[in-house]
């Protein structure tokens, strides 16, 4: 490995002044409106706005301030003073916006009207909202159901999406794919194969008390900053950290709380990670194998001399099923195979796992870093083995975290958003509403991409996000997209996907989840789901962008009015004016889980609507927690050859999925840029280049397809060798649509294949 000082790098700790100067520059370029103090000071407490940005927990009883430097960037990012409105789109052509960068899209504000694309022109010019649904279902009720796509981004409340699902499957289709299926549906499949959970098990309180946290392939630092209190509390209290990660991000180095007078003024901070181990990209499977082979020679070591187990012996006779499986193939697999393909010493596994036996409740906490790959799925199988031996699912302080990204992306999941019919409860969907809901499978993101690739799929309705700039296969899914009959983008700002427009197309802006929802029944709340599985109520009570905009409630129940026959069971108006009413709804599809919904929205820390396997309940098919053994030792899905990269797809500090707040990447020390490739120095000499050249990076997936990005800038960085690193979504046209996790079909964006073009 290169030695940091040869290397771009950050030489802070995260959080500090540097956090301060992140949020002061966003809200300089943004200007935004005299309540953000007031919305900030009343973000993700009880009662008070909920952040339209990560999904971690909300605490019962939070910090003065409970947002981080990426909150606050989505808080200042939606309250901006800037505004998009007709007259911006009288200016320019459709085609000369799609030669704007993502970033200066959004920076024209928010949407104020609603539009729709004439071709005649290539402009978007004003509609009236009757008009935009009076159109939208005309084009609706003259397709096929089965050729219509209704996408929905992690940002839709539970509400809204519980309305939208409704709305598919009254129209006739399962076609609901969603952004996880683009990031942790790896997890929702590997999970409830082996534990049958599809969400992770691990509440808030449970790192209060764990001995040790291990994170694989999971970065807080920019993903998830409010993660890293509770990491710096326990830290604090002894709980060890153990990282596997390409890439040394800051996060988890070093932590400067900036709600710490004395870590403001003075040069202290805290240490996060005891041991940092900088895996190569698609190496998880053979470093866990690796832990797993220590904890079994430490097992049979115990015995040996003291008659005491490391192993949790009742809990697997009691709770697990295919356990001697594993164990052989473990056994089997040789230290010199685990090395080369981890890129780990056998030493530094050794001290992982030795941190692991130590620890008397452990948690594990990952991100798409597992699941982003071809196997990404026996990444978790495999990371799940190595829990279930010493019992560490399902009892306080101990158990497997998947941290999500978008705010409300696994309460979507939860309330009916799926394509898989079997998750979501058709015959009480069929009872309570009147109608025979379909039973077929629906397109996932892969499957959706691919409809509209060959066709077959003629229109696409997106509930937020950026579909077109998110997904793979940018340059011949663009190329197809025009070709469809429908699109209809529901959004705060612009951005790229709003200009690849079918026949015909319509824009329309939403209310921000910051603003007050004002209806028939007064202000209106609105409630979503974090990683922990626990939902909270948010309200809005700043003065929304423009009198022209409505909310995803009541334009969602627009579009469906103006499609649907009359249903006296699917009040579509008395939903609108009174949310209540949804939550009454939704608790009488989902009982279990909603019940007294409305009484409970405002619970402090949020309502845990539970979960089996942290009771020790097995809804899977043995009845029991699975132990299994992984297809390989990598998760990549191709073999190294001369020349030939791991590309890692990365966000940066100054953004949020496909949202770029910025051009200061300062936790990895990359300013003023987004357009530059990092590598290993060793790989940059070996390769003839030198650091500031500007090169191309093509793709090595032997399909004959050319696919390249240039414009690159070469910069040092610390990464394993063989593995490069570039920023998502400038990246995904060099992933091809077809290479994806095989259980999943999540786009396998940690590990694809290229070559340089000098």
């Amino acid at each position: 490995m290169a030695d940091e000082d040869d290397t771009v790098h950050y030489t802070g700790s995260e959080g500090g002044w540097g956090s301060m100067r992140g949020i002061f520059e966003t809200a300089l370029r943004e200007r935004p409106r005299p309540g953000v103090l007031d919305t900030l000071r009343r973000q993700n407490k009880v009662e008070g706005f909920m952040c339209v940005s990560c999904a971690w927990g909300k605490p019962a009883k939070p910090h003065a301030f409970e947002f981080c430097e990426n909150g606050a960037k989505a808080t200042l990012w939606e309250l901006t003073t800037r505004r998009c409105t007709p007259d911006f789109f009288a200016q320019y052509t459709v085609t000369e916006l799609k030669g704007w960068k993502d970033y200066d899209l959004e920076q024209t504000g928010r949407l104020t009207q609603p539009m729709r694309y004439d071709s005649a022109t290539d402009k978007y010019v004003p509609c009236s909202w009757e008009e935009a649904f009076t159109a939208i279902g005309t084009e609706l009720k003259a397709l096929d159901p089965g050729s219509t796509v209704f996408y929905s981004s992690g940002r839709a409340s539970l509400e809204t999406s519980y309305l939208y699902a409704l709305f598919a499957r009254l129209y006739g289709h399962n076609n609901l794919p969603d952004s996880s299926n683009m990031c942790h549906e790896t997890t929702s499949v590997a999970l409830k194969e082996v534990i049958g959970s599809p969400v992770g098990t691990c509440v808030l309180d449970d790192l209060e008390h764990c001995d040790a946290i291990f994170f694989f392939g999971q970065n807080p630092g920019t993903n998830s900053p409010r993660l890293l209190h509770p990491l710096q509390e326990a830290v604090k209290r002894g709980c060890r950290i153990v990282t596997f990660n390409p890439i040394r991000e800051t996060g988890l180095v070093s932590f400067k709380n900036p709600q710490s007078p004395v870590e403001m003024l003075t040069p202290k901070s805290t240490k996060i990670s005891t041991l940092y181990l900088q895996v190569k990209a698609g190496g998880d499977i053979a470093a866990i194998t690796g832990m797993i082979k220590h904890v079994l020679a430490a097992e049979e070591a115990k015995w040996a001399k003291d008659q005491q187990h490391v192993l949790d012996m009742d809990f697997i006779a009691q709770h697990t099923a295919g356990f001697e499986e594993m164990k052989a193939h473990a056994d089997a697999t040789s230290w010199d195979q685990i090395e080369a393909e981890s890129g780990l010493s056998r030493a530094d596994i050794e001290e992982a796992a030795q941190i692991y036996v130590e620890s008397e409740k452990a948690i594990c906490m990952y991100g798409m870093g597992l699941t982003q790959h071809v196997h990404g799925f026996h990444n978790l199988t495999t990371l799940t083995n190595l829990w279930l031996l010493r019992g560490n699912i399902g009892r306080q302080g101990a158990g497997i975290s998947p941290v999500r990204g978008h705010s409300n992306v696994q309460g979507q999941r939860t309330v009916g958003i799926s394509e898989k019919p079997e998750l979501v409860p058709l015959d009480k969907l069929a009872d309570q509403y009147g109608f025979a809901p379909p039973r077929d499978h629906g397109l996932n993101t892969v499957a959706a991409c691919q409809g509209i690739l060959e066709g077959k799929v003629k229109a696409f309705i997106g509930l937020g996000g950026n579909f077109v700039r998110a997904i793979p296969e940018q340059a011949a899914m663009e190329e197809a997209w025009v070709k469809m009959r429908l699109t209809v983008q529901i959004a705060t700002k612009l951005n790229r996907s709003h200009l690849i427009n079918a026949e015909v197309a319509y824009l329309l802006p939403c209310l921000g989840r910051s603003e007050t929802d004002m209806q028939a029944g007064g202000a209106q709340a609105v409630t979503m789901e974090d990683s922990l599985s626990c939902v909270h109520g948010s309200l809005g009570k700043n003065t929304p962008a423009s009198r022209h905009l409505k909310s995803e409630v009541a334009i969602v129940a627009g579009m469906a009015k103006a499609t649907l026959a009359p249903n006296a069971k699917v009040p579509w108006d008395r939903w609108v004016g009174d949310y209540a009413t949804i939550r009454d709804a939704i608790a009488e599809t989902y009982p279990d889980l909603f019940h007294d919904f409305n009484e409970r929205v405002f619970t402090p820390g949020g309502f845990y609507k539970g979960n089996a396997a942290r009771e020790r309940v097995w809804k899977t098919k043995s009845g029991k927690a699975q132990f299994t053994v992984p297809n390989g030792m990598r998760s990549i899905g191709f073999d190294d050859a001369p020349g030939r990269f791991r590309l890692i797809t990365l966000r940066s500090n100054d953004q949020f999925n496909t949202t770029i707040y910025g051009y200061s990447d300062r936790l990895r020390g990359v300013e003023g840029t987004r357009d530059v490739v990092l590598m290993n120095p060793e790989d940059i000499a070996e390769a003839g280049l030198r650091e500031g050249q500007v090169i191309a990076l093509k793709t090595d997936a032997g399909d004959d397809v050319h696919r390249q990005v240039g414009g690159l800038t070469v910069m040092p960085f610390l990464l394993p060798r063989g593995c490069i690193g570039a920023y998502y979504p400038e990246m995904n046209p060099l992933i091809p649509v077809w290479y994806h996790d095989e259980a999943s079909q999540v786009p396998a964006a940690k590990g694809v294949p290229v070559r340089i073009v000098a």
